[in-house]
C-alpha cells in the first residue's frame, strides 16, 4: 500500500496508523492522519497522508514543511504552495492576513507598504515593540521567516498609486486590499479591476469599534471583487480600530483568499 509518510511517498505492508507509528517511531509520538490528530488507532488506506512527530525534538529539514502542514485538510497544500498573493497595506488587516497566509503555506507573498511601525499600531497590528521604527515590510518579513521559511516573500516599500498598481501587482492570482483610507482602497480596486482582469481582488470595508462580530461577512459585488466587513462601521473620531473586529475581518479575507487558491470562487 502506498501512503504519504512525513511528506514522502512510502510503501507499507501495515494496516493501521499506529502500526506505522510503531515501526517508524515510538508510542509517545504524535500521529496525524489526513489532517486530524488521532489518539485511537485507525485503519489506513491507499494514498492516505500520515505524519508522525516526535515531541521535543527538531525534525529533519526535509520533513519539517510536511509536519508544519500536517493539520491541513488533505491535498490542499500543493495548490496553496503554487499560489501567488499580493498584500497591499500591512496594517491591522494586512499584517494579520500575511501571517495567516504564511501559516497555511501560500508559496509566494508580495508585501507592499510605505510606512514604518509606530506605537499606535501595536493595539491591532501584528508587530512587537522590538519592531518600532522599522519599515512594516521588513518587520513582517522577519516574522514570516520565523514562521515558515519554505515560502517566497518579496517586499516593496512604497506607496501604492494609480500609476504603479499594474507594475506592482501584475501576475498575482489574488490582490488583497488592506488599506485604511478610502481613497487608497478605491485606487487599488478600480485600477485592479480594469487593468488586471485575471486577478481576484479581496478587499475590506467596515470593521471599526466593538459592534457585533456577526455583522462582519464576505460579499461578492462583482465577479472579480470580494469585500469583507460589515460595510458600515468605518474608523473615525469616537470609533477606533481594535484587535478583535480587525482580526475577524482579516480572517474573512484570508479564508476567502484560501478558497480562491484552491479553486472555490463562491463566498
Amino acid at each position: 500500500m502506498k501512503i504519504t509518510l512525513n511528506g514522502k511517498e512510502t510503501e507499507v505492508n501495515l494496516e493501521t496508523a499506529f502500526e506505522v507509528r510503531n515501526k517508524f517511531g515510538d508510542e509517545s509520538d504524535i500521529v496525524i492522519l489526513n489532517g486530524f490528530q488521532i489518539d485511537k488507532d485507525n485503519k489506513i488506506s491507499e494514498d492516505d497522508i500520515l505524519t508522525i512527530i516526535r515531541k521535543g525534538t527538531m525534525p529533519k529539514e526535509e520533513e519539517l514543511e510536511s509536519m508544519m502542514m500536517a493539520r491541513h485538510t488533505p491535498h490542499v497544500h500543493k495548490k496553496l504552495k503554487q499560489g501567488k498573493v499580493a498584500i497591499a497595506g500591512l496594517g491591522g488587516l494586512g499584517s494579520n492576513i500575511s501571517i495567516m497566509l504564511a501559516r497555511i503555506g501560500v508559496g509566494h507573498l508580495l508585501l507592499v507598504d510605505f510606512d514604518i511601525v509606530e506605537p499606535s499600531n501595536l493595539n491591532r497590528q501584528c508587530y512587537n515593540i522590538s519592531h518600532l521604527g522599522l519599515p512594516k515590510t521588513i518587520a513582517l518579513k522577519k516574522q514570516i521567516e520565523e514562521i515558515n521559511p519554505f515560502i517566497k516573500v518579496e517586499t516593496i516599500t512604497t506607496r501604492v498609486t494609480e500609476d504603479n498598481v499594474v507594475e506592482l501587482f501584475s501576475g498575482y492570482d489574488v490582490i488583497c486590499e488592506a488599506f485604511d483610507k478610502p481613497d487608497a482602497k478605491a485606487i487599488l480596486v478600480n485600477v485592479g479591476l480594469s487593468e488586471l482582469p485575471k486577478a481576484k481582488i479581496v478587499a475590506a470595508s467596515g470593521m471599526a469599534g466593538y459592534e457585533s462580530s456577526n455583522l462582519i461577512k464576505t460579499t461578492r459585488p462583482m465577479k472579480n471583487l470580494y469585500v469583507c466587513g460589515d460595510l458600515e462601521n468605518g474608523s473615525g473620531i469616537g470609533s477606533g480600530l481594535m484587535a478583535p473586529r480587525v482580526q475577524i475581518c482579516a480572517g474573512h479575507q484570508a479564508n476567502m483568499i484560501l478558497r480562491l487558491l484552491v479553486g472555490i470562487e463562491e463566498i
